[in-house]
């Protein structure tokens, strides 16, 4: 699997999604300041960009990037944002979600009929609608139980936000092995035939990246102390 999501500098995520600054963002943003829609919207770059990369299937990796895909829903996030009706962060990144899934329609679509495949047996929003929900509900359930917020299912999309851009921070190959192991849920057989790598090596390098993801809970912890 390509690496993505690494245009934000590690540690810049702490700071640019503060939750007292969202609110702000979207209040300004639905006033028309295009200045607030592009700076808001690069919140969830990374987050989109998780969800994208665990929905292009391998076959259609070569011919289709994840990148391209949330730049285009970035594109047309921000060319439509009057049509945004919501006020807080989950019915923005709902409404985020909804574009995304039909970019990913509308992008598969493409390369299958390129490929000419049947696409009305291959392309569904509602089924891309459902695989995405599930990597929302994933994404959120990597975070560690201490740091989990009692809100649980009102809060896991907000959690999963600022998951994906800690996944950002992580070197390209944990991050990799984390979307196959934990997100897309493959045994470790598949994953180390993804990353070709041997079994006990694919073990390793995930329990690497499970400590390194500690280690950032941990750091934020001791500034937030």
């Amino acid at each position: 699997m390509p690496s993505h999501g690494t245009e934000r500098p590690a540690g810049a995520y702490a700071a640019a999604s503060g939750p007292s600054r969202v609110p702000r963002l979207i209040e300004r943003a639905r006033h028309g300041s295009a200045s607030s829609i592009g700076v808001l919207l690069q919140l969830y770059r990374n987050y989109l960009l998780v969800l994208a990369a665990t929905q292009v299937e391998k076959r259609l990796q070569p011919r289709l990037s994840p990148s391209d895909v949330v730049q285009e829903t970035m594109l047309r996030a921000h060319a439509n944002f009057g049509q945004f009706r919501g006020t807080t962060e989950p019915e923005l990144i709902a409404w985020l979600r909804q574009i995304l899934v039909n970019n990913l329609a509308k992008f598969v679509e493409q390369h299958l009929l390129a490929a000419r495949r049947d696409v009305r047996r291959e392309v569904s929003i509602e089924r891309l609608g459902r695989a995405l929900e599930k990597s929302t509900v994933q994404l959120a359930a990597l975070l560690p139980a201490e740091s989990r917020t009692p809100s649980a299912a009102a809060q896991q999309r907000e959690e999963a936000v600022l998951l994906a851009d800690r996944l950002a921070a992580l070197p390209p190959d944990y991050r990799e092995v984390l979307m196959l192991r934990n997100l897309q849920g493959l045994p470790f057989e598949v994953v180390a035939q993804r990353m070709e790598r041997s079994v006990s090596a694919s073990r390793m390098l995930w329990l690497r990246a499970i400590e390194k993801l500690r280690a950032i809970y941990a750091e934020e912890a001791s500034h937030d102390s």
